[in-house]
This record gives structure tokens, sequence and C-alpha cells, in this order.
């Protein structure tokens, strides 16, 4: 089925978690397929108790709720079966070296494993598509039009390039809408748990959450309380204002507040 030329298992595996902080956020479910050099495969799934609640806005796309693994194993108990099982193996999934490749690090780190990286080798299909397809308005003048963009960053060439592409997009895609607020909807690529526009700060749930640093994941009211100085290293920093004056309003008792 495979065409691999494969010198030792490659472990092709997906997680799914409680948010996109792979720092702070933890496994909610784990599947591996250990695909043999000789072409057998072994494939398993794990639901995991996180030890934390799953916020809504991750369960409305995993559709994995704390009930479903109230009853589960945390990640502890099957951390020593998990570890020995990949630990012959390269690895591959979709997008993990950005993600799931640093969670699982971390959920192995805090039970003390160390799941080293070194020798693997990471096979990453996201990885793969990017670079058969660039993300560049060359890229997908080719995809979409099938020409070679001619005079590439002429602002005019690209200005006209683009508006093929978009019409090409319509042209091919039937489903996309073609009213101008379905489509900037349909488009729009900020993160909907974003507090700034930077990421600094955001939400879960309905906590407003530091997203990163030291004190990744951690409630904004806690931090203020309890860590002050992390919010004045802000205000002192080269951050943007909007992130200053959330760290300004925090320290005063003035905390951000999610629209419904």
């Amino acid at each position: 089925m495979f065409n691999f030329k494969l010198e030792r298992p490659l472990a092709v595996f997906d997680i799914e978690s409680t948010g996109v902080n792979p720092d702070s956020d933890r496994i909610v479910e784990i599947s591996v397929i250990k695909v043999f050099p000789d072409g057998e495969e072994i494939s398993n799934t794990r639901r995991v108790n996180p030890e934390m609640p799953i916020p809504p806005q991750s369960t409305a796309i995993h559709g994995i709720s704390d009930a479903d693994v109230a009853d589960a194993p945390k990640f502890r108990d099957i951390a020593p079966k998990l570890n020995n099982f990949l630990s012959d193996c390269d690895l591959a999934g979709y997008n993990i070296s950005g993600f799931d490749v640093p969670l699982l690090i971390n959920e192995f780190r805090r039970v003390g494993i160390d799941f080293s990286m070194e020798g693997r080798r990471v096979i990453d299909a996201y990885g793969i598509y990017c670079k058969l397809y660039p993300r560049t308005l060359s890229g997908a003048y080719k995809f979409f039009c099938r020409k070679e963009l001619e005079n590439a960053h002429s602002a005019m060439a690209d200005t006209r390039a683009t508006l093929e592409v978009l019409a090409s997009q319509l042209e091919k895609h039937t489903e996309l809408s073609r009213d101008m607020d379905e489509l900037a909807k349909f488009c729009d690529m900020t993160d909907p748990d974003a507090i700034d526009r930077t990421r600094r700060f955001k939400w879960q749930g309905d906590i407003a959450v530091v997203g990163f640093g030291k004190n990744a994941g951690r409630a904004l009211k806690d931090v203020a309380v309890n860590d002050p100085g992390f919010l004045r290293w802000i205000i002192r920093s080269d951050f943007p204002a909007e992130v200053k004056k959330i760290a300004e309003n925090a320290l005063v008792g003035i905390f951000p507040e999610r629209k419904a």
C-alpha cells in the first residue's frame, strides 16, 4: 500500500488535546499506527484523562468532553508502555513538528520520562504539502490559474494575479459563498480565542489566561495576584500597546470580559 523505504518502524500519530498550546495543554486522545519495514501495521487509540477541564471550544472541534475521559487513564498510566512502543520509531503526522511532537515531549517530561528526539526522523505531511504547494501568490497563481506569474512582486502584476486567483477560486469551489459578508467570515484567520492580536492573552472558556512564557495557560487573575512581576515585565518590555494595557489593567484588578 505504501511505497516507503523503511529502515525502522514509522509511527504515524495524531493527538487531540485540551487546546493549542503545547506548553500548557494536555492530551485527551492519541492514536498511533506503527508501520514496520515489512509492511505490517499495529494501530492503537487511547483516550486520556487530562487532569484539567476540556474547554468547550476544544470539545466542539474533536467531540471529546470531560465526561468522555472521566474514567480514562491519566497520561502517567500509559506513558511507560507508550514510550516503549515508540522507542524504535521515526515519527510521522500532519503538522506534528509544530504541535504534536512538542506536546508529546512535554507530557512525557511531566511524568519523568525523557522522550528523546535524537536520531529520530520526523516526516511531516504538512511540511511536504507546503513545499509542494507553496503558500505564496506565485504558488496560488500556478495552482488555480495554471499559469506562471511573471514580474512577481511588481505591484500591478501581483494585484492582477490576486484578482485572477480569487476569480478562479470561486469558479473552482462552487461551495464558496458569493456574498461578501459570508466570504469575509470564511477567510478570516483570526483566532476566536485571542484577546489581543498577538495572542499574548487568550480565552480559555470565559477565563482570560496568559498565552505565552512561564505562565502560559495560567489565569490572568492568578498571575496578577501571585506573580505581578511578570505583568510589570510585560509593561517594561517591547510588547504592543494593547498587550501592555491588558497587563496594566490586570495589576489594578481590571480584567477582560468575554462578550457573548
